[in-house]
């Protein structure tokens, strides 16, 4: 147990490379992660944009964060996908046989996960700037930006390891994925939520989407966050703590 502690970050760094090279042998994952959300910034900025009333003169500028939420939300999907994968091989086995932290195998999947993702968003603000995404935001907000943007996609991860390692199939593990891509169209991520009904906006209000969209905008926007970027750590923070239990008590199956 000493020897794989004192080991656990070269451990880690072995399963990172492994899950790396994985990414890179088919880069095809991170540009259909981008397709979908691309698209529909497409979509919305040249066939919505001139119907949707809001407080910022350039759409895109608006959309912008929501999409990038989108575009985690289809990444993860891919985490749970290439758990099932090790789990169905015998892969966790076979490295609980050797000696190395076993929390290793989970942690490379996380940082993969983040870099794969960091990618995806970079490329969508590229393309964002083609189609007019202007921002005033300094170093410092643009640091924010990805600071929380890094917390939310490590809140999905764990989760996403909770499906990869509790699917039955290959479609379940990726399936969780669906409500969480979902979740941006009901907050304020293209519409203000005051032009919602009551029902719908109550709920958008208090979901954990909006006020990460709230947060990201201003800050890219150079306005004062307020409140939004507490409530949007305290969300991302509380779902990636309750996950981690969760997918940590499942993974310990597999240490038998």
């Amino acid at each position: 147990m000493e020897s794989t502690n004192k080991y656990f970050f070269k451990d880690m760094s072995v399963m990172f490379g492994r899950s790396m090279r994985h990414i890179f042998r088919s880069m095809d994952t991170i540009i259909t992660v981008c397709i979908t959300p691309i698209a529909m910034m497409l979509l919305f900025v040249y066939v919505f944009g001139g119907a949707i009333q809001t407080d910022t003169e350039n759409y895109v500028n608006y959309i912008l964060p929501g999409i990038m939420l989108m575009a985690i939300g289809s990444g993860i999907a891919y985490v749970a996908y290439r758990l099932f994968i090790d789990k169905e091989r015998g892969i966790f086995e076979r490295f609980h046989s050797m000696p190395i932290a076993r929390s290793t195998v989970l942690w490379g999947h996380v940082l993969t996960s983040l870099i794969s993702n960091g990618i995806s968003v970079i490329v969508i603000i590229l393309v964002a700037l083609l189609i007019g995404f202007r921002s005033s935001a300094g170093i410092l907000d643009w640091l924010a930006v990805f600071g929380i943007l890094s917390v939310f996609t490590l809140s999905l991860i764990w989760i996403a390891i909770i499906a990869g390692l509790a699917a039955k199939t290959p479609d379940g593990a990726g399936a969780f994925s669906y409500p969480i891509i979902f979740l941006p169209f009901i907050s304020s991520a293209f519409v203000p939520t005051d032009t919602m009904p009551s029902v719908v906006r109550a709920f958008a209000e208090n979901q954990p989407v909006t006020p990460i969209v709230e947060a990201i905008r201003n800050l890219l926007s150079n306005k004062p966050v307020g409140n939004d970027i507490w409530v949007a750590l305290a969300w991302c923070i509380a779902i990636t703590a309750v996950a981690y239990i969760f997918a940590m008590r499942i993974y310990k199956k597999y240490k038998l």
